[in-house]
């Protein structure tokens, strides 16, 4: 059974198509960080470092998270934000493969992921390129000349889904370094990362592992590479022995050498004991439970709503968790819907983004929401002036 509506704390009447941006609150992640404020912080001040082990749970964490991608024990640890281990990962495969200079990226990869980019590419000032494509001749752009493929398996826009072992073959057939983002993978589809091979893999929590706003990330390391790569951001957590204050750094090994500042313990415990739901959760199960309310939500709003044009693919093997309509004045539209306690995003220039998220959503809710899009298209009642207004996010 894939429901575990009790499990989140999530307001009455609302129904939230939006979990693929930022997951509810698991009741159990309150009680967590009030016990942790209280009995931990409060009343073992710094010895919570040792007696409490906060110092370990960033790897701890990680073991959990990287059950659900696929990824060995020991080879997922968590920290800093998803911009920040784009950028070492980056950086560390650029150094595996220092004859090569081309970053090999698609058009529908998040933009935060070429920013970090961009700006390594610059700081290094050693003539990389980063060279963007359409997301489906990404296969056919894989050559020698390729240093690292980076790529977000599941477009944030669409979600459109990257075939992750054909296009790590292609990779590792070129000689080439692959970096796969699970922004809108993790907690979301079947991943197997050790079966794929790929050298590294980054990832968010506050999506759908539910860890709130802020959620540390997540750097996967080949186990057979971690004890060499370069970590590049070389943090005194990530050091051998932080604690003898060397004025050298001596990377720790494995996955611990890509740690880098102090571990935020307050959103890690919250991410922790939102993972207790996935313990009884089968991904493949939950997967076809998405794809069943994501036809369901398809077939709905287009027959009601015929102005509405599918933007995401039609083939369920070929998206993520998400649907996706365009429409020209979908901004306004999916703040009417918001209104009416039906929440989405909106994604520029004109895309309405709606997340399937069994674990709290069923077919009700669905056909629920799709009640509320044909009213707000038939009367149009985005066309408001208080719906208009651009937030500042969307």
């Amino acid at each position: 059974m894939v429901l575990n509506k009790e499990f989140f704390d999530l307001p009455t009447g609302m129904i939230y198509l939006d979990g693929n941006s930022l997951g509810p609150l698991p009741r159990q992640a309150k009680a967590r960080v009030a016990e942790m404020m209280q009995d931990e912080w409060g009343a073992q001040l710094i010895k919570g470092w040792n007696v409490a082990g906060w110092m370990a749970q960033p790897s701890r964490v990680g073991d959990r998270v990287g059950r659900l991608i696929g990824a060995p024990e020991g080879t997922v640890v968590m920290g800093d934000t998803l911009s920040v281990k784009v950028y070492q990962a980056v950086a560390a495969a650029l150094n595996m493969v220092p004859e090569r200079r081309v970053i090999l990226s698609d058009s529908g990869n998040f933009p935060t992921d070429l920013y970090m980019v961009q700006g390594l590419i610059q700081s290094l000032d050693r003539g990389y390129e980063l060279r963007v494509v359409a997301p489906e001749d990404v296969a056919d752009a894989i050559d020698d000349t390729i240093a690292v493929v980076m790529l977000t398996q599941v477009d944030y826009r669409t979600g459109r889904l990257h075939d992750m072992a054909q296009l790590t073959e292609c990779t590792h057939a070129a000689g080439a370094i692959m970096i796969w983002d699970l922004a809108h993978s993790a907690g979301a589809l079947p991943v197997d990362l050790e079966s794929c091979g790929c050298e590294f893999a980054v990832g968010c929590t506050y999506k759908y592992l539910n860890g709130g706003p802020g959620a540390p990330a997540f750097i996967y390391v080949r186990k057979d590479l971690a004890d060499g790569v370069e970590p590049v951001l070389a943090g005194w957590l990530g050091h051998d022995a932080p604690f003898d204050f060397d004025l050298d750094y001596r990377p720790a090994s494995g996955i611990e050498r890509m740690r880098v500042g102090t571990p935020p313990v307050l959103q890690l415990s919250a991410l922790e004991a939102a993972l207790d739901v996935w313990d009884a959760v089968d991904m493949s199960e939950l997967r076809a439970e998405s794809i069943a309310l994501q036809e369901i939500f398809i077939k709905e709003v287009e027959a009601r709503v015929p102005e509405l044009a599918l933007a995401s693919p039609r083939d369920a093997a070929q998206r993520g968790s998400q649907v996706s309509f365009a429409f020209e004045n979908g901004y306004a539209a999916m703040q009417a819907l918001i209104s009416r306690g039906v929440i989405g995003d909106f994604r520029a220039p004109d895309i309405m983004r709606f997340g399937f998220t069994p674990l709290y959503i069923d077919a009700d809710d669905v056909r629920a929401a799709a009640d509320h899009i044909e009213t707000v298209m038939r009367d149009r009642l985005w066309d408001d002036p208080a719906f208009l207004a651009r937030q500042r996010v969307t």
